[in-house]
């Protein structure tokens, strides 16, 4: 039967580029990863916050590189972004130029005059380009693509006008702002403005939650700067005889803006330096000042509780909007789309405990007493850590609300703290005797806030609209996704009815600062769908030869295009017999052995060795004698170990996978017992598609004719693909913290299908690849061993990298790529792209004939006009057909070209690599080489040893530490203060010993499975 499994899908074309010197390089882009929170897999939802607005920089200097090759011209330093939080909301910037830290400023009006057709373009689609002198962070553009067909698309984007003569001045906080929160900043700006300020409560300036504050004038102050003491407090503290705390903030004067700069750059006049930069970022600040100040919100989304779904363990999810001003051809857009905020269930303090755990209506469960375990505890502590409460005990906070740090693992019947003289007292008697509150479950934990208060869980009560910043489980992951997908047609009529939503010509800061949207219809534009490659089988096949349609086809009557043989190998079954019994091990083992040899597959009809084993005992022992008993029968180890899992069989599968993928240097497949009941063919089948690779063998490759630059003998080349990990959210971070993990794999094979990796650790957070020039030395070495040369030319996919870091990828990681170049004594042209989903923008056909059944874009559709950078080299292209919700183009930013590709070669090229990924016959959104670096990192945990995985990556491992236990660590064991105070402490030394062991414990994979796909 054919696979037809997939994560997604697409279509394409492999196009010719030829060679030639290196282009200049110039200018930095801030921008980065702003957006919603995560949604999901690569296919259907969003990751992670989501690359939202662009906010390109430039504005680079000149170094002339010389490396035999033509000019190139390296940049230095320029602008940068405003840093927000990592991977998710707000942008991120690096290598800031003169105003990085003020932020900055912007008024445009939309449009310009469209410059004249360079000579260099063919004839067909043509539009606006860059003039001669301006540079680019990477590749500036220098021609749109004309393959396909050409077709009409909207775009989740409104036009902006601004008005001519308004500028803004960029003011900056001298205060302690990075140590208090954005939402206390907001409230004291808020304060300056409508309480000390009067010229700002007539004319409001806009403020980013750090240091930045824009103003549509000048406030003129004598010395440049001005210091006011802001007083805040809440109704309830004042009317009970405390004081407003007062606030010092000092404004300084940095810079002016002249509008006119950005209106030079969508015109690709104007380089994008530090005050285009300024400028975009403003504009930002205005249009998302209002619904910051009136909805929970990130850095570019805000929500509201029009449309919520509960989906237990105390997450409530609501609906929001994302928006994001972006400087495009010709024009200001915003960039709208609809997005998702996880949040605290409100209300009861005990009800959200009761639901995190699953516990109904008991709140006995929440009782240590009653048996509540010391590890749930924790992990609703690692879930509410950081959350805030209102209760009506000692409340002084200006907003009313208290900080919750922890809970304690006594009930207050039995927390009791020191009143002097050595007596003590339990918290239930002093809320009884001291305050008149009897407690209704005084054997319940309690809850600790900041400076060490305690107050029974009873009495606190959790705001709404909090959002959760800690890693979701896979059950919320999956239901955030369930909430997000929508149909096409749905979303773009959410997304309208988002612009109304936004108001934007009803928000005071808004107007300031002379921003209007005369037409809020969804911008229209040209598209083109592009022809898909032809993928060839074995010869021997019935059918060697599939022209795709819409992103998919099968194997009926084909073999796989380099068949692997499976001459011995084990069954282990880790499902119980009454279960899992022989009779149904031998129909799984027929059903697996005809789906191989359906293929082209050899394989022995019977494994050497079969047998049943606890899931509860070593597994390393016992695979290694599973595969001395079949080295024993067979005279030759196994050359593939199955292993039938039970539902919950997590911890089984990465024992399996660091016995086969690091110890052993054994392929092992894993299959879940479910799906062996009765399986159908088509599951066998979508495990051969990974079983042959792991094996060494090519499931398809292109038709060379569709992609003769990456087949042509005199050039060889190889295709790399590198990713970087983070930590997830939640997860200790710092130097010792969960650490991040790198991924490089590379091409050994003249078809870009055959693919091997190295994998790395590094410091968490650090995008660049610090370990660069050691793996691409490891991969350029074994692809001179597969093909007797080294390559003459390097395609290189970077995955994972946020608009704002481009700049420092030039500088460092290809740096490190050409160290490894020289070293190995060759001197190939690169070229560096970029690939990325983490962004919110999406197109919808306007004609059903364009749009595929589901009314979403066709695989092979490619947007390089009208949305996308005045200035540099990149495109959208949906490389696959989407299986969930409203499908989403990957977004290519050609950086570095020194192969010359013109664009339609290289959307062809990158449309083709989507087709050859091995795990199913459907093209994806992304190219192979990008997927397998993502699969590489993935399988962190599966190189370390069994026996410390589960201390290792535990949801303990990122709980909040007990602050009470703190405290008497530091106290030697007493009781704090009123209402029972912990304090600070603890012992640090266990966190650096778990950040060495990440490091010590970590295992590159046997070299005889970093020579296959083994992460397939």
């Amino acid at each position: 039967m054919p696979p037809r499994a997939a994560p997604d899908a697409g279509r394409g074309r492999g196009g010719r580029g030829g060679r030639g010197g290196r282009g200049g390089r110039g200018g930095e882009r801030g921008g980065g990863r702003g957006g919603s929170e995560r949604g999901g897999g690569r296919g259907g939802g969003e990751r992670g916050g989501g690359r939202g607005g662009s906010d390109r920089g430039n504005g680079r200097g000149r170094g002339n590189r010389g490396s035999g090759r033509g000019r190139g011209d390296r940049g230095g330093p320029g602008g940068g972004a405003d840093r927000g939080s990592p991977r998710g909301g707000g942008s991120r910037g690096r290598g800031r130029g003169a105003f990085a830290e003020a932020g900055g400023a912007a008024i445009v009006a939309a449009g310009g005059h469209p410059l004249p057709i360079m000579p260099t373009l063919s004839s067909g689609r043509t539009g606006p380009l860059p003039v001669d002198h301006i540079q680019a962070i990477g590749v500036k553009r220098q021609q749109y693509g004309n393959a396909g067909k050409l077709i009409k698309l909207r775009s989740n984007h409104v036009e902006v006008e601004l008005d001519q003569g308004t500028s803004v001045i960029i003011r900056r906080r001298g205060e302690d702002e990075e140590s208090k929160s954005v939402f206390r900043n907001y409230q004291i700006i808020t304060a300056l403005q409508t309480q000390v300020e009067d010229r700002l409560s007539v004319r409001p300036g806009v403020y980013d939650g750090r240091k930045n504050l824009f103003t549509s004038f000048d406030l003129e102050f004598e010395s440049g700067a001005h210091e006011y003491v802001v007083p805040l407090g809440n109704p309830a503290s004042i009317q009970a005889g405390a004081p407003p705390v007062e606030f010092t903030v000092t404004l300084t004067h940095v810079a002016s803006i002249n509008p006119e700069v950005l209106q030079r750059f969508v015109r690709g006049e104007q380089s994008h330096d530090e005050h285009v930069l300024t400028a975009i970022m403003a504009l930002n600040i205005a249009v998302r000042m209002e619904p910051s100040l009136r909805y929970p919100s990130n850095a570019r989304s805000f929500f509201t509780d029009q449309e919520t779904r509960p989906i237990g363990r105390g997450v409530v999810l609501w609906r929001g909007y994302f928006q994001s001003v972006r400087p495009a051809i010709n024009k200001i857009l915003i960039n709208i789309d609809i997005s998702t905020g996880a949040m605290y269930q409100p209300g009861d303090f005990i009800a959200l405990g009761l639901d995190f755990l699953g516990q109904g209506g008991r709140p006995n469960a929440l009782a240590p007493r009653h048996g509540l375990p010391d590890r749930e505890r924790l992990r609703f502590q690692n879930f509410i850590s950081g959350i805030k409460v209102t209760t009506p005990y000692r409340v002084h906070d200006p907003d009313g609300h208290r900080l919750v740090k922890g809970l304690t693992r006594e009930s207050a019947r039995d927390r009791r703290f020191e009143i002097g003289d050595g007596e003590t007292m339990s918290v239930m008697e002093y809320f009884q005797n001291q305050l008149n509150i009897p407690l209704q479950f005084p054997d319940l934990i309690c809850v600790e806030l900041t400076k060490g208060v305690v107050i029974p869980m009873e009495l606190c009560k959790v705001p709404p609209g909090q959002r959760i910043r800690k890693q979701m489980s896979p059950d919320h992951i999956r239901s955030i996704l369930g909430f997000s997908a929508m149909p096409p047609r749905d979303r773009e009529r959410r997304i309208r009815d988002g612009v109304g939503v936004m108001q934007y010509g009803q928000s005071q800061y808004v107007r300031e600062f002379g921003i209007n949207v005369p037409n809020p219809r969804l911008v229209e534009l040209d598209a083109r769908i592009i022809t898909a490659p032809t993928l060839k089988y074995n010869p021997t096949s019935k059918q060697p030869n599939v022209h795709p349609e819409n992103g998919t086809w099968n194997m009926l009557d084909r073999s796989m295009f380099e068949p692997a043989a499976v001459p011995n190998w084990v069954l282990l079954i880790y499902e119980g017999q009454r279960r899992f019994g022989p009779r149904v091990a031998d129909q799984m083992t027929a059903g697996f052995v005809r789906a191989c040899q359906a293929v082209g597959i050899t394989i022995n009809p019977e494994p050497a060795v079969r047998r049943w084993e606890s899931g509860q005992g070593v597994i390393s022992r016992q695979l290694g004698n599973a595969c001395e008993d079949c080295h024993r029968k067979s005279r030759a180890p196994p050359t593939l170990i199955v292993a039938v899992l039970p539902e919950g069989g997590a911890d089984i599968y990465s024992a399996v996978k660091n016995f086969g993928d690091v110890s052993a240097g054994i392929a092992t497949q894993c299959m879940k017992a479910s799906k062996c009941f009765n399986a159908r063919p088509q599951y066998f089948a979508n495990i051969t598609l990974k079983v042959n690779v792991k094996l060494g063998g090519i499931n398809v490759v292109p038709e060379p004719r569709d992609v003769p630059w990456l087949t042509d003998p005199a050039n060889p080349t190889i295709v790399m693909g590198a990713d970087v990990s983070h930590p997830p959210p939640g997860s200790r971070r710092g130097p010792e913290g969960y650490p991040s993990y790198t991924s490089l794999v590379g091409s050994v094979d003249s078809s870009g299908a055959k693919f091997i990796s190295r994998m790395g650790v590094q410091d968490p957070l650090h995008e660049v690849i610090e370990d660069m020039k050691n793996m691409c030395m490891h991969v350029f070495q074994k692809f001179r061993d597969t093909t007797g040369k080294l390559p003459k030319r390097i395609l290189f996919y970077r995955d994972g990298v946020s608009e704002g870091e481009f700049k420092t990828i030039i500088d460092e990681e290809l740096r490190h790529i050409r160290d490894a170049c020289e070293e190995l004594g060759f001197n190939p042209t690169i070229t560096l792209i970029v690939v990325g989903k983490d962004h919110k923008v999406v197109f919808f056909p306007t004609s059903n004939a364009d749009g595929d059944k589901n009314n979403n874009c066709r695989p092979g559709t490619v947007v390089d006009s009208d949305v996308v950078s005045p200035v540099e080299f990149d495109y959208y292209l949906y490389g696959h057909a989407g299986l969930l919700g409203t499908s989403k183009p990957a977004h290519y930013n050609v950086l570095v070209d020194e192969n010359n590709f013109t664009a339609d070669g290289i959307q062809s090229l990158s449309y083709a690599l989507c087709h050859v990924y091995a795990r199913c016959t459907r093209s994806v959104s992304i190219p192979a080489p990008v997927y397998y670096a993502h699969n590489v990192c993935t399988r962190a945990k599966n190189h370390y040893d069994p026996q410390q995985v589960h201390r290792l990556f535990s949801p303990e491992m990122t709980a909040t530490e007990d602050s009470a236990d703190r405290a008497r660590a530091r106290r030697g064991g007493r009781g704090g203060g009123r209402g029972g105070a912990g304090g600070r402490g603890g012992n640090r030394n266990t966190a650096r010993d778990g950040e060495s062991e990440f490091r010590s414990g970590f295992q590159q994979a046997h070299e005889r499975m970093a020579s296959k796909m083994y992460f397939c």
